[in-house]
C-alpha cells in the first residue's frame, strides 16, 4: 500500500495497555492503515527512531471556548501531545447567546475560569446557537475539538436575568430541554452543569447552574437519556456525590456516562480522597457510569493581591476581590476590615462554601516573589512562619507585606495533589479518569497543559508508580471512551490517525513562564514541553519538536448520533 504518511522504527504504544512493540505505523486519508513491519511507499516517512509512537492525548476538561477563535491550536495542549481537546465544561459556555447578551455570557466564563474580560472582549461573537458556534470553529481548527452544552449557558439564554434569581417554569424548562436537544442533534459531546458553590460572576452571585434543581437537571438529563448520547459532565461533582450521590443518581437515572471534579488529595480535608475512591468503588459494583477524573499535577498557583482567587466567597474579601487597586489598598489598611478578616479566614467564625484555602492556608501560602529589596529574606517562607518571627497575627502580617509592596508582592500556594503515597493510589485507580488539565483557564496563575508529560515523567520514569503502557492508555482509551469519542484513542486500522510521537527517556514539562500573546495585549503562563517529536492530527503533522507546521487538520468531534444520522 502507499501511506500519505509512513513512521518507522518506533516503540509503538497502542492506548490499549498490552505491551509495546518495536514496529511501523502507517496512515492513509487521515485513518490508521496499518501496523508492523511496513515497506509501502509514502508520500513522507518518519523515522521514530526508537521513540514511543502512541495515540493522541485526549484533553479532557479545558477551557478554550473564547481561546480556539484566535488560537485555533489551543495552546499549549498540543506541545504536550494533546490532539483533541474538550471544552464547555462546569456548566460555561460562549453558546448559546442571544443577540446583545454576549457580554454577559464571557463574564461567567471569565470570573469562574480566570480569563481577563478585556481578552473576551474582543471575540467577535457572530453565531447565536450550539450547532451554529460549531459549525464556527469547523472552519479553523489545529487541533480536534469536542465540546459540552454548559448549563449556565442555557439557563441564561432560556430565562434572561431571571437564571440567578429563582427556578425555572414548567415551559422555561421544556425550552431549556429543547436547546440541549439542538446541540446534541448537532452532535455536541454532551452537557455540563456545576455543583460547585465555590463559582460566582464579577458581581459575587452564583452562576446560573448553581440555581437550578436537581430536578432541572434531570431533565436535561433526560435528553441524553431520550437520544441514548452523550455524557454529563459535573464541576464540583465531589461535595454533590459525597453528600448525597448526586454524579450516581444521575448517571443510573440517564443511563449516560457522569465524569466529575474530581478524585485528589488535599490537605483540608487529608482522609476525603479515601472515603471518596471507596464511595466510588461502591457505585462502580452497582454498575454506575459515575467516575472522577484526577490529575497527575500539583495544584499550585502564583498570584499577587491584584489578582487573587484564593478568597472568593468569604463575605468581607469577596468583593474586596472585585475591587479596584487604589480600594484595596484602602481596604488592607484598615484595622476594622483586618479584624473582621480574621475572623472569617483565620478564626473560621463564618462558614465559605467551597472555600478555596484550608483552615490553616497560612502554613500553605508562600512568599514566592518579594518586590522590595529588604524583604528578600522572606522569599521561600510561609506567612505562617513570617506572622510567627514577627510577633504578629496572621492578618497583620500577610497584609502588612502586601501594602507594603502596593499588592506587587508574588505569593505561591499549593494545598492539593501533594502527597505522593496519596497520588500513587489515585493515578492507578481504575475508576478515575486522569486529565483535568483546565487548559485555557486560570491563565495568569498557572499553565496544567502539561498533565500528560507529568504524568509520563514524573510518575512513570521516575517514581515508577505505573507502566508506560499504562499511562498512555490513561491519557488516551480511557479518556476518549468515557468522553464518547469512540474512533480516537486507541492505534488501531481504520481509526483515526491522532499520534504523538515521543521520547519516553527525555518528555517532560518545562519550567512556567510569562507569555504576552493574548488579544488585547493580554498575558498568561506559557508551559512548554521537552521529549515531543511530533504532535499529528488526522494524519498531518500539526507540531515538530513543538513548533507549528502551518498545517490545520483539526475537526469538531461529533457524537454518536450524530455520526449515525450523517454517515453516508
Amino acid at each position: 500500500m502507499a501511506y500519505d504518511l509512513l513512521i518507522k522504527n518506533g516503540r509503538v504504544v497502542d492506548g490499549s495497555g498490552m505491551p509495546a512493540f518495536r514496529g511501523d505505523v502507517g496512515v492513509k486519508n487521515g485513518k490508521i492503515a496499518e501496523l508492523g513491519k511496513l515497506s509501502g511507499p509514502a508520500d513522507r516517512t518518519i523515522d521514530a527512531d526508537g521513540r514511543a509512537v502512541a495515540p493522541g492525548f485526549v484533553d479532557n476538561h479545558c477551557h478554550f471556548d473564547a481561546q480556539v477563535t484566535w488560537d485555533p491550536l489551543c495552546t499549549f495542549s498540543p506541545q504536550h501531545g494533546a490532539t483533541t481537546v474538550i471544552f464547555g465544561n462546569c456548566s460555561l459556555a460562549l453558546a448559546p447567546v442571544r443577540k446583545g447578551c454576549e457580554r454577559r455570557v464571557a463574564e461567567f466564563l471569565s470570573y469562574v475560569e480566570a480569563i481577563p474580560m478585556e481578552v473576551l472582549d474582543t471575540v467577535e461573537i457572530d453565531w447565536e446557537t450550539i450547532p451554529q458556534y460549531m459549525d464556527r470553529l469547523d472552519q479553523n481548527l489545529g487541533v480536534n475539538v469536542g465540546n459540552l452544552i454548559g448549563h449556565s449557558a442555557v439557563r441564561y439564554y432560556v430565562m434572561g436575568d431571571d437564571c440567578q434569581k429563582r427556578d425555572a417554569t414548567a415551559d422555561e424548562l421544556k425550552a431549556m430541554q429543547q436547546v440541549v436537544r439542538g446541540g446534541l442533534e448537532a452532535g455536541a459531546l454532551g452537557l455540563s452543569v456545576s455543583r460547585n458553590k465555590g463559582h460566582y460572576d464579577p458581581q459575587g452571585v452564583h452562576i446560573p447552574a448553581l440555581w437550578a434543581t436537581e430536578e432541572e437537571i434531570f431533565a436535561l438529563g433526560d435528553v441524553l437519556r431520550d437520544m441514548g448520547t452523550g455524557v454529563i459532565q459535573s464541576g464540583g461533582g465531589r461535595a454533590a456525590e459525597m453528600n448525597g450521590g448526586l454524579m450516581a443518581r444521575l448517571s443510573e437515572a440517564t443511563g449516560r456516562t457522569v465524569v466529575y471534579n474530581n478524585l485528589g488529595q488535599t490537605v483540608r480535608e487529608p482522609d476525603l480522597w479515601k472515603k471518596h475512591m471507596a464511595r466510588v468503588e461502591e457505585t462502580s459494583r452497582a454498575g454506575i457510569r459515575a467516575y472522577p477524573l484526577c490529575s497527575p499535577n500539583r495544584t499550585t498557583q502564583s498570584f499577587t493581591m491584584k489578582n487573587c482567587q484564593t478568597f472568593r466567597g468569604a463575605p468581607t474579601w469577596h468583593p474586596i476581590l472585585l475591587a479596584s487597586d487604589d480600594e484595596k489598598m484602602r481596604a488592607y489598611c484598615d484595622p476594622a476590615i483586618r479584624a473582621k478578616l480574621h475572623d472569617e479566614v483565620v478564626e473560621h467564625k463564618v462558614t465559605v462554601p467551597a472555600a478555596g484555602y484550608s483552615r490553616r492556608w497560612y502554613d500553605y501560602m508562600w512568599v514566592e516573589s518579594p518586590v522590595l529589596e529588604k524583604n528578600q529574606g522572606l522569599k521561600g517562607k510561609t506567612i505562617g512562619q513570617i506572622a510567627k518571627e514577627q510577633g504578629k497575627g496572621i492578618i497583620d502580617a500577610f497584609l502588612d507585606l502586601v501594602v507594603e509592596e502596593k499588592l506587587e508582592t508574588g505569593f505561591l500556594m499549593a494545598e492539593n495533589n501533594v502527597d505522593d503515597e496519596a497520588m500513587a493510589k489515585i493515578l492507578t485507580y481504575p475508576n478515575a479518569i486522569v486529565g483535568l488539565s483546565d487548559g485555557g483557564a486560570h491563565v495568569q496563575f498557572h499553565g496544567g497543559y502539561g498533565y500528560s508529560t507529568r504524568l509520563l515523567s514524573e510518575w512513570v520514569r521516575e517514581k515508577r508508580v505505573m507502566t508506560l503502557e499504562h499511562a498512555v492508555r490513561r491519557l488516551t482509551f480511557d479518556s476518549a471512551s468515557a468522553m464518547g469519542i469512540f474512533d480516537r484513542g486507541l492505534l488501531r486500522p481504520g481509526l483515526a490517525a491522532d499520534i504523538v510521537i515521543f521520547d519516553p527517556d527525555t518528555v517532560r514539562p518545562l519550567p512556567e513562564s510569562i507569555v504576552h500573546d493574548f488579544p488585547a495585549g493580554g498575558w498568561r503562563v506559557k508551559e512548554p514541553a521537552a521529549g515531543i517529536a511530533a504532535t499529528i492530527v488526522n494524519g498531518q503533522v500539526l507540531l515538530e519538536d513543538g513548533k507549528h507546521t502551518g498545517t490545520l487538520p483539526g475537526r469538531v468531534l461529533r457524537n454518536t448520533h450524530y455520526q449515525a444520522q450523517h454517515r453516508a
